[in-house]
């Protein structure tokens, strides 16, 4: 198998040679040195893997604290720091502060940036006022703050080079993803599906902030950047108007489909690959057809935005499935063939394998066992419903004012926005899950900007006679199977590290970071950090020594009933109830906790 980083490095090599020196060259280069963590997902390919080999399986569980440093806010710490030579950059959420910390000197403070954003913002943000992470690039850290401004910060001094706004939180539109640097531009999306807000992804120029292209996930051809007779999806010209005629009337300009997950990047390709989220309204029966393209992969020409291909993975979501989770570039072998893949875990419950340059569907099949709302996904490429989920009819929730009970996963996902890690070491994929149904129960809801337009009442819970709510797996993309899989009492809401050293690294809801052996998920080692974790565990090298970070500090959706202190069991969007006994193990925080061997 060959390394997709190997890959990377020939590519890089190809472009320094045209004389094309651009953002995404430095981060290439500088993303394979794995002294450091120079963007959010680790690389371009989202495999959040390290070469870094000091720590192994055999001294995982000599892990000590290094040190701690605390962000100063409490409520849901997603992502992870970025490490760049001897500058730790640590962000956190609402009000977005940010921090550079001098590895050379106790991780002393060189500069701190926290903007002043209205407060008026919190409660338009779904599911917790999180953040996941700033980004690097052409010297500059580039931070989207809740109100959507997206800042470029000069990485030395902190100071402000530029700021742009990306959306209007009046209306409902939040920030809450990670930017990513590409060649000469700065990517961001948008969140605040749940109030009607309409997707889009935004590359702006990394020098000046201004806009470069705008991509909707709805809407006309010519705003969705769409090519009517060159994109396609599996294999065929999607066709003019692809989004329109599968929307009621104008039901599209309130279709939601956002952008807060991740992205990835193929140089070689020159395509940006990522997810749009569920359509607005969650009653089904208020937006008949299959609102392409919500629910959607997109792979775009970074230069132009022009999809190349789609993939609308759950037409007519009836579940809040959301499609933004990260696609993971690797180079594997199917059925004897060397292919170039895109593998995604969707909160479906299924995990995609694709070619990611043509968009052709290789596998799909079911990554937790209970996933029940579809049969399977149709394979055969001769059937009328190739590429679609075959929808138990027990589980839909297309009638109005009825409970429908035990669909499985609930609306959080199989998995959330909680990133998987790939190992080139052992070809599997490293997978945080939840192990959750729920009731699901449409009703009639009307449009008011910058109100809520969820319309569905949720309860949550495990799958019935069980008692545990997670389990974090490894995946072999190939077959579309589980290789090992452990048990946790609560979803795995924090996102995967895998190691050349035979380890890889995770966190729990709890609050503990774990170690477990790549191979065979036999536990390693765990510690319990002061809150609960959903932030991504990242590794570095300085001064020699291998370190182990995350950011813990409980929130999110699953933790939304800590985080905001709700009660009621079916608020948070039906999160509260099902996760009412975290509160006996943990409660609020915000600190990044570091490890080291002694």
């Amino acid at each position: 198998m060959r390394d997709l980083l190997l890959k990377l490095c020939v590519g890089t090599a190809a472009i320094l040679a045209a004389g094309a020196a651009v953002a995404s060259d430095e981060l290439l280069r500088m993303s394979q040195n794995p002294k450091d963590w120079v963007m959010p997902t680790g690389n371009y390919a989202n495999h959040r893997y390290s070469q870094l080999k000091q720590i192994t399986s055999d001294n995982v569980a000599k892990l000590k604290v290094a040190w701690t440093f605390s962000t100063g806010v409490l409520r849901g710490h997603e992502g992870g720091p970025l490490v760049i030579g001897n500058v730790m950059y640590v962000h956190g959420p609402f009000p977005n502060p940010l921090y550079a910390l001098d590895l050379d000197n106790d991780a002393k403070i060189l500069w701190k940036y926290e903007p002043k954003q209205d407060p008026n913002v919190i409660p338009v943000m779904c599911c917790d006022t999180v953040n996941r992470g700033a980004a690097y690039g052409d010297g500059k850290i580039f931070l989207y703050q809740a109100d959507t401004t997206l800042v470029a910060l000069d990485a030395k001094s902190g100071q402000p080079v530029w700021s742009v706004k990306n959306g209007d939180p009046s209306k409902g539109e939040t920030g809450t993803s990670a930017p990513m640097v590409i060649k000469d531009k700065v990517f961001v999306g948008i969140s605040g599906g749940e109030f009607a807000v309409r997707g889009s992804l935004t590359a702006y120029d990394v020098k000046t902030g201004k806009q470069a292209w705008r991509a909707y996930s709805i809407g006309p051809d010519n705003e969705i950047l769409i090519d009517p007779q060159k994109t396609t999806e599996l294999g065929k010209p999607v066709g003019p108007d692809s989004s329109l005629k599968t929307w009621q009337g104008e039901q599209w300009k309130l279709g939601g489909s956002t952008t807060w997950g991740w992205y990835s990047y193929d140089p070689e390709l020159n395509l940006i690959y990522y997810g749009s989220a569920n359509p607005g309204t969650w009653n089904p029966s208020q937006r008949p057809g299959d609102n392409k393209w919500s629910m959607t992969i997109f792979a775009r020409d970074v230069d132009t935005g022009v999809a190349k291909w789609v993939y609308q993975m759950t037409p007519h979501d009836e579940w809040d499935y959301d499609g933004v989770n990260e696609m993971i570039l690797v180079d594997q072998t199917i059925g004897g063939t060397p292919r170039n893949l895109l593998v995604h875990f969707d909160r479906n419950g299924f995990a995609y394998t694709l070619d990611r340059g043509s968009g052709e569907l290789l596998v799909a099949e079911k990554y937790d066992p209970v996933v029940n709302w579809a049969t399977k996904i149709d394979m055969d490429k001769r059937s009328q419903t190739y590429g679609r989920p075959l929808v138990d009819p027990k589980f839909s929730t297309r009638q109005e004012d009825v409970n429908v009970t035990g669909i499985c996963p609930a609306a959080l996902g199989t998995k959330d926005q909680q990133p998987a890690a790939f190992s080139p070491d052992t070809g599997l994929f490293y997978v945080p899950t939840n192990h959750v149904c729920m009731d699901y129960e449409p009703f009639k809801v009307s449009y008011t900007a910058g109100q809520p337009y969820v319309g569905a009442t949720l309860s949550m819970y495990p799958p019935r006679g069980e008692n545990h709510m997670g389990n974090f797996i490894a995946w072999d993309a190939r077959t579309g199977k589980i290789v090992w899989s452990n048990k946790e009492q609560f979803s795995v809401w924090s996102g995967a590290l895998a190691t050349a050293g035979n380890v890889v690294f995770y966190g729990t809801l709890e609050g503990y970071l774990k170690a477990v052996d790549a191979k065979t998920g036999n536990e390693l080692y765990k510690f319990k950090t002061p809150s609960g974790i959903i932030g991504n565990v990242t590794t570095y090298e300085y001064a020699g020594k291998q370190y182990i970070a995350v950011l813990s500090g409980v929130g999110g959706w699953a933790g939304i009933g800590l985080a905001a202190g709700l009660t009621e069991p079916t608020a948070g969007l039906g999160a509260v109830g099902g996760y009412a006994g975290l509160r006996d193990f943990t409660t609020l925080g915000g600190q990044i906790t570091v490890f080291s061997l002694p």
